[in-house]
């Protein structure tokens, strides 16, 4: 009897010799693929690229394990979740005798797949909540025995809502030979542990997951489908060689950094605060009869007024998502910056007070010695994060930012079994130019700070948002170190800092206990800032009329 997976694939994937793909560079001399000898002319970060990378690279397939953890061998890397779509249909439906299930309405790539193929497709419609119909999904996979892969989304695209576990649990054991296929495209928004965490269990269950959301990466095409080992080995017999280019491979890896993954989250919080404010705020549109409940990055309306509100949406250059034509009256909106959003708004008949556009930035900054990322936001106090592996730093960062008044997150990876030379100086230099890059032009902003003793530790400190870097630091520290804090890098960081903010700064401290001297000294030059770069009107502050 044929084992399983091989009794509900294809035959003649079952039986297939995949092509032969090298699987990457060795230290061997290629001649074995007709590559061209020599590295493309110089357009950036070349190295390698005249030589095919690996078919599914070891390092990267072990960074994703971790990431969605599921084992290595339980991954298959392709060019978005879409390809793990193509895929898994071309290895298990045999054209004009198999089916897939779909819910609609749901992302229509999945029918897509399956005409291309020539297998049937199946429906079992959402109820009318947009819930999805167990009692349906069941009776269709009863009386359909062709059924071989079934494909729910969740939350689901177009609606945003999500699927309840125990349901798919239970299709998983009920319906042993049909693929049970879970679209985590908006997995991140939702705020619900994956369905990754019972691949291990149900043997037919089967994950996609996608960086292009959540993960900024749309145009790098990057995607992983998650599986029992069984299913992955034979999903890599059909999918096309050298599926990932080295620029994607180097980009996703970069995005997956310990400090990337830092902002990530931080931009991942705002942007589910965004959609449950605007989700709030369309009930208010002239245009909008209902917002669905949406777990995604997304919200999908039922709107009236049609022509007016596309002639708004037209004037304002915006463009959403129609499905009039499987969803009669419903839009969809994604969901963008406060900016955008507050955009979208207006041109959906709601009244938002014009804003000064925020002063965010974010800097990554990446060595061979560290790998850095910086994100801040100079008007909204008190959101703070920093992660550098140095105690006391964190502490003073932490205390820098909020006696400024401005968010931030900070996330640094050193060579701190070095010393911590490099993450101080790097940490110092990546802040200074997100502050720079935050701080614009300048306009409006008061250009000069000072601020004057605080406990037995005085500080006297003056900032000025010049545009030239200068340091004038006097400080005698009675101890070399605060911690895992050498102190002299407090001369150091704030040398830095001056050079990529741009920024004179001068300190004088003094007093009888090291920790309190350095910390006077990151406080006041926090109060210092605060005061220079609050706005007040729109000039900039310089008879140039230029800092």
């Amino acid at each position: 009897m044929t084992v399983w997976p091989q009794n509900i694939a294809r035959k003649a994937v079952v039986a297939l010799t995949p092509y032969s793909a090298r699987g990457g560079a060795t230290g061997a001399l290629h001649l074995d693929a007709n590559e061209c000898p020599w590295a493309p002319p110089p357009l950036g970060r070349t190295e390698g690229f005249n030589r095919y990378p690996a078919q599914q690279p070891e390092d990267l397939r072990l960074r994703l394990a971790g990431l969605y953890g599921v084992g290595p061998n339980q991954i298959m890397m392709g060019r978005g979740a879409d390809e793990g779509i193509e895929v898994l249909v071309r290895s298990f439906c045999e054209a004009g005798r198999d089916a897939i299930l779909i819910c609609p309405p749901t992302f229509g790539y999945y029918e897509t797949c399956a005409r291309i193929q020539g297998a049937d497709v199946i429906t079992a419609p959402l109820k009318a909540n947009f819930d999805l119909d167990a009692v349906e999904i069941r009776a269709a996979l009863a009386q359909n025995p062709q059924i071989k892969i079934v494909f729910l989304c969740s939350p689901n695209n177009p609606t945003g809502t999500l699927i309840d576990k125990q349901m798919v649990l239970d299709l998983c054991r009920d319906f042993p030979d049909v693929l049970i296929v879970v679209d985590e495209a908006y997995q991140e928004f939702s705020g619900r542990q994956s369905f990754a965490e019972w691949i291990e269990d149900k043997r037919n269950l089967v994950v996609l997951r996608t960086l292009s959301k959540a993960y900024a990466l749309a145009g790098a095409r990057f995607g992983v489908t998650l599986a029992d080992k069984r299913v992955i080995d034979l999903m890599l017999k059909v999918l096309p060689p050298y599926p990932l280019a080295r620029p994607v491979m180097e980009t996703v890896k970069a995005a997956l950094s310990p400090s990337a993954l830092v902002v990530a989250e931080d931009r991942l919080r705002l942007w589910t605060a965004e959609r449950e404010r605007m989700m709030e705020a369309l009930k208010c549109s002239p245009f909008v009869k209902t917002v669905w409940p949406s777990a995604a990055n997304f919200l999908l309306l039922e709107v009236r007024d049609v022509p007016e509100l596309l002639q708004n949406l037209a004037r304002y250059q915006i463009k959403i998502r129609d499905f009039r034509k499987t969803l009669p009256g419903h839009f969809r909106l994604s969901i963008g910056t406060p900016e955008e959003n507050d955009l979208a708004l207006r041109a959906f008949g709601i009244d938002v007070p014009a804003k000064r556009p925020a002063r965010t930035a974010e800097v990554y900054r990446t060595t061979k010695e560290t790998d850095i990322a910086v994100r801040l936001n100079l008007d909204k106090p008190g959101d703070i994060r920093i992660s550098t592996g140095i105690g006391f730093y964190d502490h003073m960062l932490e205390a820098l930012a909020r006696h400024g008044g401005f968010s931030l997150t900070l996330a640094c990876k050193g060579d701190l079994e070095v010393d911590a030379h490099h993450s101080i100086e790097d940490c110092a230099l990546a802040l200074g130019q997100a502050l720079a890059k935050a701080l614009g032009n300048k306009a409006g902003a008061g250009r000069f700070g000072f601020v004057m003793p605080m406990d037995e530790a005085q500080a006297r400190i003056a900032i000025d948002l010049s545009g030239r870097p200068a340091l004038r630091f006097e400080a005698d520290f009675p101890q070399e170190r605060v911690g895992d804090f050498p102190s002299a890098m407090c001369r150091h960081f704030f040398e830095s800092l001056s050079q990529t903010l741009g920024a004179a700064i001068h300190i004088e401290v003094e007093g009888q206990d090291t920790h309190h001297m350095i910390e006077a000294c990151f406080k006041g030059v926090g109060r210092a800032l605060a005061q220079a770069i609050r706005v007040e009107g729109h000039e900039i502050a310089s008879t140039k009329g230029v800092l």
